[in-house]
């Protein structure tokens, strides 16, 4: 059985939101962003954890905040069995060896100033693993890996001399470089050329094998999702709506707004006619979060309960979790 990693437990993650003068002399009370609002999860040694939703639902804050590159405001995180929130200055060190990032936009995550020898090979002389000549080579071995080649032709060069996808593949080099366990990768090719998407899914799959990689994945796009994950969490609004293996979210989707998502992939088939779930209206703002189930101003299918009463998440079997009133009843 494979070891637990990490232990997510009630993480809450609140933005203060700036007062102007006048609401200061009215004393009017400081309001916060609600970005992340009491989610647990587990992430086990080895998997590919999803989290899925759309833009402002929470993912990356979350994903910052188990390499605690954000602090959470209340919670707690538990990684290899010990509370990663109390480490000290050399335990924390170790942490960020073993744990890494791939940031979403390749061509803002590189620095235009620095050659892909200094951006790759820093990982390595911060935790004094190699310099001189052992870091170049170690550099040149790791852009082989991800496919730049010849290694020797672009170690020199700057970041603005590739393409939007040999900068990714950059990305992902500095990140494992270190040798890590444990990788954040966020939305790894949601700004890359759809032609360019499969051979970046394809290099981070066959890392997670070599390397025995566990990943947390962050992405909207569920057919990216879908490739890659083992375990995939449905997020809304800085809440969990639904939790589910892979093959059980894709075949037996719980929550409505699951449901949505999943009817909203494009059908590579111009003979079939995809339908669509329309949700009404916008997200809310999550300044003001809505009372009861934070969807149930775009459910199709909400009641009476669904506004006064917010539904927790609840096994329906098979350790498939979902938060809805409508589906536990």
């Amino acid at each position: 059985m494979a070891e637990l990693l990490f232990n997510v437990k009630d993480i809450v993650k609140k933005f203060p939101l700036e007062r102007g003068v006048f609401s200061t002399i009215l004393s009017e009370e400081k309001k916060s962003v609600h970005a992340i609002n009491h989610v647990s999860f587990k992430i086990q040694e080895g998997e590919t954890f999803s989290l899925v939703g759309e833009t402002g639902s929470g993912k990356t804050t979350i994903g910052k905040m188990i390499l605690r590159l954000l602090e959470p405001t209340s919670g707690e995180i538990i990684y290899h069995g010990h509370d990663l929130l109390k480490f000290n200055k050399k335990e924390m060190k170790k942490f960020r060896s073993e744990t890494q990032i791939i940031f979403q936009d390749p061509f803002a995550s590189l620095n235009p100033r620095k050659t892909v020898e200094e951006i790759v090979g820093l990982p390595l002389k911060i935790h004094g693993i190699a310099i001189g000549r052992e870091k170049r080579e170690r550099v040149l071995e790791l852009l082989d890996e991800v496919g730049i080649k010849p290694a020797e032709k672009y170690i020199n060069k700057n970041p603005h001399e590739f393409s939007g996808g040999q900068r990714q593949r950059i990305g992902i080099a500095r990140a494992l470089a270190l040798k890590p366990k444990f990788i954040v990768a966020d939305e790894p090719v949601a700004s890359l050329d759809v032609s360019i998407r499969a051979q970046i899914l394809n290099l981070l799959t066959d890392f997670k094998r070599e390397y025995n990689l566990t990943y947390l994945l962050i992405a909207h796009d569920l057919s990216v999702v879908r490739y890659m994950s083992d375990i995939i969490m449905v997020m809304y609004l800085g809440k969990a709506m639904e939790v589910a293996n892979t093959e059980d979210l894709f075949n037996s989707p719980q929550h409505p707004y699951t449901n949505a998502l999943i009817k909203a992939i494009p059908v590579p088939d111009p003979t079939r006619r995809s339908e669509p779930i329309r949700l009404r209206g916008e997200i809310p703002s999550s300044v003001n979060l809505p009372f009861g189930c934070v969807f149930h101003t775009r459910c199709p299918f909400f009641t009476d309960k669904c506004v006064k009463e917010e539904p927790m998440l609840t096994d329906i079997g098979n350790g498939h979790l979902v938060a809805c009133h409508i589906t536990s009843s």
